[in-house]
């Protein structure tokens, strides 16, 4: 299928500001085609990590291991890993070379290829709670660590495109699951579109 949306460029992903970037995010798509199955979901609720000054990031202090080894790529490249050895999360590498900053997609409210999002959930009904939570979404998208570094500006398998849609109601409020890091728990970095049932609850 041909997708005639903009894509998201490299001068999107490279904006410094991560912070920026996970609420500008909020109303574009994600696009994929993996096992021969296009889909396409609408992001509402994202996360900003500051790289090595956040102490809710993975890359805190410049920790640089095998797996933290992708954050430090170019903005615009897939972080994905396993969490508690069971779910997938998808991040999206902002900034510069070098710097480690990302966004974690939270939650998305599906478009287009539903029928195959609900076949990957094992579901047959549409709710809101299928892809409510970032370890749902890349469930239902087909995205898991085999996709890790993929370049999202020129991949064909996962990417993001401009929704044309302004979101003009966001809220902005604080992380959920990051106790341990102190006072960066309390930065009001989660977006998530206000009123949308596809949300994922704290």
């Amino acid at each position: 299928m041909k997708v005639t949306k903009k894509r998201l460029d490299r001068a999107f992903f490279s904006n410094p500001d991560v912070v920026e970037i996970a609420e500008a995010l909020l109303g574009k798509i994600i696009c994929t085609k993996i096992d021969g199955q296009y889909c396409e979901a609408m992001i509402t609720e994202t996360e900003a990590y500051a790289g090595t000054n956040d102490k809710a990031c993975h890359a805190h202090m410049g920790r640089y291991t095998k797996r933290t080894a992708t954050m430090y790529e170019e903005g615009g490249t897939a972080y994905i890993y396993l969490c508690y050895g069971i779910h997938h999360l998808f991040n999206i590498v902002t900034n510069r070379h070098g710097n480690a900053d990302a966004v974690l997609i939270r939650a998305i409210e599906p478009i287009e290829g539903t029928d195959s999002m609900l076949k990957r959930r094992n579901a047959k009904i549409l709710k809101p709670s299928l892809f409510s939570g970032p370890g749902k979404l890349t469930k239902a998208l087909g995205i898991n660590k085999s996709f890790n570094a993929t370049d999202l500006v020129n991949s064909e398998e996962i990417f993001i495109v401009d929704g044309n849609k302004k979101i003009n109601d966001i809220v902005k409020t604080t992380r959920i699951g990051i106790d341990y890091a102190g006072e960066d728990a309390f930065l009001p970095w989660r977006f998530y579109i206000s009123g949308n049932k596809f949300i994922s609850q704290p």
